[in-house]
């Protein structure tokens, strides 16, 4: 599966407008600048910047973004990761997911959120007209389409995350829960290969990202996380660092040099999530990708995977044309691979994320069992990769694009 070049598109060039430069929008504005249209991005923000914490860029993102040329600008700030592991307080693994009992040629790159957009960001730059500063109302359907007063365009990609209030939404709601995220300096790096969490219960999650090198500075970086209802955000600012510290202490002795960077509350960032659904992804010239059409808690870690196949899969579709026709093939080419991640995500996260300690006891039981059964474990590989497609269908056609854009940039 490629994204179209100007030789396939049949010289057919159509003006397109993007709302939105992060992971969805900044990829697609390159890969349809690159197909030959004339492509203009609207950003909300004035001077946009790197920030966040850590993601994991699994084999299915890092094929795009070869596709892109910049996977080895990414790679080179990012830490390789070989696997995932759960294991309780006592020691007891739940999870234990290594890529590569599936493909040797996989893992994931844990990167400072701030990498994957400043690589995106700066060569949109180099090769789009991108207006910052620029928040878009509205969408105005005459002869051709209209932002606002800007326009005309054949073709409006939104991509302006997982808050649009462009999208009419079936579902459209946050989660009760979000995460506490703080990024450390770790010099010595204690943690490392590895997406390293704990749980206890469905009330305590933490983990650990070994995040790369970060966008600025050469010290090696890890983005801790630690799970949080929404509602107790004010008491536990209220219990103060120490009693939350001794909670993390008690999980993992290995966090005390992360720990003693943090001196204030005012250092955590609490992110919340979104679940958002929409009856379709596109509607008379105008086609919704990343978060803005599909946002889900992150427990998989999938929003900026799924985004840049979006942006690979829209470009790929609309190469012989920019009508509705290949909009609807953009949306049936996407619906079994992202029902599949909106699907496990809502029903995964109230394993990791609630007040229900049937739930906590019910995954406890059985995810060591379905980790012990190869054609169950592997299925969970396929779907951390970034790959899957549900159990009983064939992964997505990256799978094998993945593993040759990976030997490609990593020999």
């Amino acid at each position: 599966m490629r994204a179209g070049n100007k030789s396939s598109i049949r010289n057919v060039v159509a003006a397109i407008g993007v709302i939105g430069c992060g992971t969805a929008g900044a990829a697609a504005a390159l890969f349809l600048s690159r197909a030959g249209h004339d492509v203009r991005v609207f950003e909300r923000v004035a001077e946009p910047r790197p920030i966040g914490a850590g993601i994991i860029v699994q084999p299915s993102g890092q094929a795009v973004l070869a596709q892109l040329g910049l996977l080895d600008q990414i790679a080179a700030r990012a830490a390789k990761l070989d696997r995932l592991w759960l294991r309780t307080p006592r020691g007891r693994t739940l999870v234990d997911l290594h890529y590569a009992r599936v493909d040797p040629t996989w893992f994931g790159l844990g990167t400072h959120r701030g990498v994957l957009f400043s690589a995106l960001y700066e060569a949109a730059r180099a090769e789009v007209n991108i207006t910052t500063g620029c928040t878009i109302q509205k969408i105005r359907r005459e002869a051709k389409l209209w932002l606002d007063d800007h326009g005309p365009f054949d073709l409006v990609v939104v991509a302006d995350g997982a808050s649009s209030a462009l999208r009419s939404a079936k579902r459209d709601r946050l989660y009760p829960w979000g995460a506490l995220w703080f990024v450390a300096e770790d010099p010595e790096q204690t943690f490392t290969r590895e997406l390293y969490q704990v749980a206890r219960g469905t009330r305590q999650l933490y983990g650990v990202l070994p995040t790369g090198l970060g966008p600025h500075g050469e010290t090696p970086i890890a983005s801790l996380f630690w799970s949080l209802a929404a509602a107790d955000l004010d008491a536990w600012r209220a219990r103060g660092l120490d009693a939350w510290k001794a909670e993390v202490r008690a999980l993992d002795p290995r966090i005390e040099p992360v720990l003693a960077q943090i001196h204030s509350p005012d250092q955590l960032t609490f992110a919340r999530y979104r679940d958002v659904a929409m009856p379709k992804w596109h509607d008379r010239g105008v086609v919704f990708l990343g978060d803005a059409a599909h946002a889900t808690s992150p427990q998989l870690g999938q929003g900026a995977n799924l985004a840049l196949v979006d942006a690979m899969v829209l470009a790929d579709a609309l190469a012989n044309g920019c009508d509705e026709a290949a909009l609807a093939d953009y949306s049936r080419r996407r619906k079994r691979h992202l029902g599949t991640y909106q699907f496990m995500t809502r029903a995964l996260t109230p394993l990791f994320q609630s007040h229900s300690r049937v739930a906590g006891w019910l995954r406890d039981l059985t995810f060591p069992i379905a980790n012990a059964l190869p054609p169950l474990r592997n299925h969970m590989i396929r779907t951390m990769a970034g790959v899957s497609r549900g159990f009983a269908r064939k992964s997505l056609p990256l799978e094998s694009s993945a593993s040759s854009a990976l030997q490609a940039s990593h020999r």
